[in-house]
């Protein structure tokens, strides 16, 4: 099974990434992940949709070609990243990509929620565009409290992560059901 990731946090150390890197070493058996590198789309402009550049069609013939999408979102003023906006623009116009593809949403923060705020965002986007999700309830990968559950750049927090298998699980079982349809 191919996954692609999409990080909604530019930062190199980003909590977000950390976790997207964690998912990569756990379960590497059970699936390959890429990062798409959504820093490098330039700004969604209608104007150039229908003959978009380059970078552009390369990312969206990855999403075209993954199995299922993670994304990883931090939550900036309740919401989603400019960045993640940004790609989700774009994979939202013409041959909408991400249409009919399982993704799975996620994210980290330093605050007490999580990044629900900024999921329930990005759901209505996604679900505007036609991604497929499973029902948030008992599927939603909220971390919160960042700074005490991961160490040397990887999650250790074990009662996340044993949720975390309990979700991937759950998804992964919706993608196979999802691609015989």
């Amino acid at each position: 099974m191919k996954v692609i990731a999409l990080i909604g946090s530019l930062r190199e150390d980003s909590y977000n990434r950390q976790l997207i890197e964690t998912i990569e070493k756990r379960y590497h058996t059970m699936f390959n992940l890429e990062v798409a590198p959504i820093g490098k789309l330039p700004f969604y402009n209608e104007d150039e949709e229908m003959y978009p550049p380059k970078e552009v069609e390369k990312f969206k013939k990855m999403i075209e070609d993954a199995d299922a999408v993670f994304i990883s979102t931090p939550e900036f003023n309740w919401s989603i990243s400019g960045v993640l906006k940004n790609a989700l623009d774009w994979l939202s116009r013409v041959e909408k990509p991400i249409a009919k593809k399982p993704v799975l949403l996620m994210g980290v923060s330093q605050g007490g929620l999580g990044t629900i705020r900024a999921q329930l965002h990005a759901r209505q986007i996604l679900t505007s565009v036609g991604a497929v999700m499973m029902p948030a309830v008992s599927n939603e990968i909220l971390i919160g409290g960042a700074g005490q559950k991961f160490e040397n750049g990887e999650l250790t927090h074990e009662v996340t992560l044993q949720y975390i298998d309990e979700v991937m699980e759950r998804f992964l079982e919706f993608v196979k059901k999802e691609q015989d349809q």
